[in-house]
């Protein structure tokens, strides 16, 4: 069987691959692994989406999958991903679901889908859907008032705002913020939650018309909003993407910052507030190696994992951690929320300046970060390129190379037929080289 998800949930065309009958299939599915019907109360789902145009048609069909499997369904609109969590953790739904393709054009939807309390699925729970999807296995198809109902969550957007105004326990006065919503889930709540802070907020591509997510804007397209930052003299910037599950930032310079940097700052304010549980941060494999070389520094210890946020959660929850995250953005508080949250992640940003009077590029100091070069290699076959004894000659060769000055990190494309090779340095060209050299490697096998 095809693997049904990637990692981070069902994703595709809209109406091409990722139909309304899948979403109904998915739907089903997900209610019949995920709840536990009993006689006195019927299971409750949460569902939100973000505002792309496919995101109304696919809402339907999940909609429809669930009240079919006697499921009520508690619609919350257009909300950010991390709102849609928080709020099936705080109502005490059975599962929470998602439409949503994230930071991917707008053509392209998905579905993401929570468990209890509003955790991501593990490997196991995701295998027993798709079984079901792919027709091996009963599902529940109720009749007359075992059939869900709807209702639309009234007050859910004001509800997700208190929720992300008591992590923060300093005040923004004074602090001017560029926000861009990347036309997205966030472009009504994340400008109000900062303002409430409050921050001065100048929000860009905050008017979605169900076509304009992502294009051009937002978490992958930044260009916008350094400028902006720029030209109104702001502290910062804030990029979101999509569903507004992670954030980037800009410094008064217009200067990016990073996932990484982000964690090094929010770490050592963390460690500093005595938050941080065991002085550790959890990353993923792909983090900068300069990450590691700031945290040491900070005598903060890094746990790595492997790449997706749902990799860090788990590690997150299993060793009762207090912060992880990725370079690309997604931030894990535990202690305020169940995944990646991107407005909580630029309040503890805003609240990390406010309390220490400096400013986001100072901040941002704590962390140099090395030259890092990726290359996708389209292959026939990845387990068995990367596993290939002439592929780890290669890798083991860079590594005796750049000893423990860098680092080479080869991994497969967890949903394309990739081999993604990543070398680090202390000079760009060296890890350039070394790159190319390891992915022609690669190409040849």
């Amino acid at each position: 069987m095809t693997r049904l998800f990637g990692t981070d949930g069902v994703r595709g065309l809209a109406n091409g691959l990722l139909t309304p009958e899948l979403a109904v299939k998915v739907a089903r599915a997900a209610a019949t692994v995920l709840t536990q019907a009993s006689a006195t109360e019927r299971p409750v789902a949460v569902v939100g989406r973000d505002p792309r145009a496919s995101g109304e048609m696919l809402a339907a069909a999940v909609t429809a999958g669930l009240t079919a499997s006697g499921v009520d369904v508690l619609d919350v609109g257009v909300l950010p991903t991390p709102a849609v969590a928080y709020l099936t953790s705080a109502r005490g739904a059975q599962l929470g679901v998602m439409i949503s393709a994230s930071h991917n054009p707008m053509p392209d939807n998905g579905i993401k889908i929570f468990a209890v309390g509003g955790h991501k699925l593990d490997d196991d729970v995701e295998t027993r859907i798709e079984t079901l999807v792919a027709g091996d296995g009963a599902m529940p198809a109720p009749t007359g008032s075992g059939i869900g109902r709807v209702r639309v969550m009234m007050g859910a957007a004001e509800e997700y705002a208190a929720h992300l105004g008591s992590a923060l326990s300093i005040r923004l006065d004074g602090v001017t913020v560029v926000v861009d919503c990347a036309n997205g889930a966030a472009s009504a709540v994340a400008p109000s939650v900062y303002a409430a802070a409050g921050a001065r907020v100048i929000a860009i591509n905050a008017d979605p018309d169900g076509l304009n997510i992502n294009d051009s804007c937002g978490s992958t397209h930044m260009e916008e909003l350094q400028a902006a930052v720029v030209s109104h003299g702001a502290d910062l910037g804030i990029a979101h993407d999509g569903d507004a599950d992670r954030c980037l930032a800009v410094d008064a310079s217009g200067h990016i910052v990073d996932g990484d940097a982000i964690m090094a700052i929010l770490a050592i304010g963390m460690k500093e507030s005595g938050e941080l549980t065991d002085n550790t941060l959890v990353a993923t494999v792909m983090s900068n190696l300069g990450l590691h070389i700031a945290m040491r520094a900070a005598d903060i210890d890094m746990r790595t994992t492997a790449v997706g946020d749902r990799y860090v959660l788990e590690d997150l929850r299993a060793g009762g951690y207090a912060l992880g995250g990725e370079q690309s953005g997604h931030v894990v508080i535990p202690g305020f929320g169940t995944t990646g949250d991107g407005t909580l992640t630029a309040l503890r940003i805003m609240g990390r300046m406010a309390e220490t009077g400096r400013s986001l590029a100072d901040l941002a100091s704590a962390m140099t970060t090395l030259p890092q070069v990726l290359i996708n290699v389209k292959v026939s076959d990845k387990t068995a390129v990367a596993t290939a004894p002439a592929v780890l000659e290669g890798v083991a060769e860079v590594e005796r190379i750049l000893g423990d000055t860098g680092r080479v990190l080869l991994r497969p494309s967890g949903t394309e037929q990739l081999v993604r090779v990543m070398v680090e340095a202390a000079e760009p060209d060296l890890a350039r080289r070394l790159a190319e050299e390891l992915a022609n490697r690669v190409g040849q096998v």
